[in-house]
């Protein structure tokens, strides 16, 4: 498996929506509902699913790369899957962090740190991940469960400075079975990832921090020897399905996210959102957001490094329409 391919997908989904401000609707000055105030709650939801995105690739990479989730003895530090050294240092394949291995408890942890550099280009990331399982457990097992704990970890972006802070934990369940190592030679014709999460906390950086709900499907297949992942949304509110991410904005208004069209990440594509649609419902407004167009907001096929437009709608007393690249 090209474990850099695993990076490239996590890095180039952050670079999915870079949402501008535009001048505020004077109709329209209730708290959260402004044209500016929705642009931002957009490029919220989307920062932070992206980067919870970014950080289940560097676990498929870690736990993929790692002897004791398949039980090799290939690792002169593991035997019959038993870590013989504890916080036994591991190659992270993970450019901007470092990694330990080490069991306690009959668990296995792996720790993931993020050092600040910036590998992407786009951004910086400081903070750790822990990976936990059971000592006789597979990650690439029908229905394997790993728990993922986000430890302050602190993204800024280059362009703009602007850092999101997540912490909480994750359950990351392997639905299908298979590894994307098995994937990537053929083995196996896909694989089913499920992430959710009731504790997700995201300190903005404007001070305010709420707490999410996060219930997303993975899908992985190959085309032409590259991954392609599409992402939906698993939970149901009333008549809305495929709901992705649900709680509260940093306006303090409650939301929910629903894919109404999976978003696709093609590696034939350089790893970029090629596809997709999301829908932001909130009390007094919905806003949809369509990836994958031309500056004329037709759908852009594959551009190589050209840019990708989205398209950003909401309706209040009249409906307003952006499209801008990412």
């Amino acid at each position: 498996m090209k474990t850099r391919s695993l990076y490239l997908a996590g890095a180039a989904v952050i670079l999915m929506t870079i949402i501008y401000g535009c001048k505020k609707d004077s109709n329209n000055n209730n708290s959260g509902q402004s044209s500016t105030d929705l642009q931002t709650q957009s490029d919220d939801q989307t920062q932070v699913s992206n980067e919870t995105d970014a950080v289940a690739d560097d676990v498929n990479t870690m736990l993929t790369s790692q002897a004791a989730v398949s039980g090799s003895v290939s690792d002169p530090g593991v035997k019959h899957g038993v870590i013989t050294n504890d916080a036994k240092p591991v190659e992270s394949y993970i450019c901007d962090a470092s990694a330990t291995l080490d069991s306690s408890a009959g668990q296995y942890h792996l720790t993931i740190i993020y050092n600040g550099t910036n590998c992407a280009g786009n951004r910086t990331r400081t903070g750790t991940v822990v990976i936990a399982w059971a000592v006789n457990s597979h990650w690439k097992d029908q229905n394997a469960i790993v728990t993922v704990s986000i430890q302050n970890l602190k993204i800024t972006r280059v362009r703009d400075g602007k850092s999101i802070t997540i912490n909480g934990t994750h359950t990351y369940t392997n639905v299908s079975g298979g590894s994307l190592v098995e994937l990537a030679l053929g083995q196996i014709q896909s694989v089913t990832h499920k992430v959710t999460s009731d504790d997700m906390s995201i300190s903005f950086d404007n001070g305010a921090k709420r707490t999410w709900h996060v219930a997303r499907q993975r899908v992985y297949i190959v085309v032409t020897k590259n991954f392609v992942i599409t992402t939906t949304g698993l939970h149901t509110d009333g008549n809305n399905t495929g709901i992705a991410e649900w709680g509260v904005n940093r306006f303090g208004n409650t939301f929910t996210t629903q894919i109404t069209d999976g978003l696709v990440i093609d590696g034939n594509c350089s790893y970029r959102l090629t596809k997709g649609e999301v829908k932001i419902i909130r009390p007094a407004v919905t806003t949809t957001i369509t990836f994958g167009l031309d500056a004329n907001g037709n759908p852009a096929g594959c551009p190589g490094d050209g840019s990708y437009y989205f398209k950003l709608v909401w309706q209040a007393d009249k409906t307003y329409t952006f499209i801008l690249p990412y």
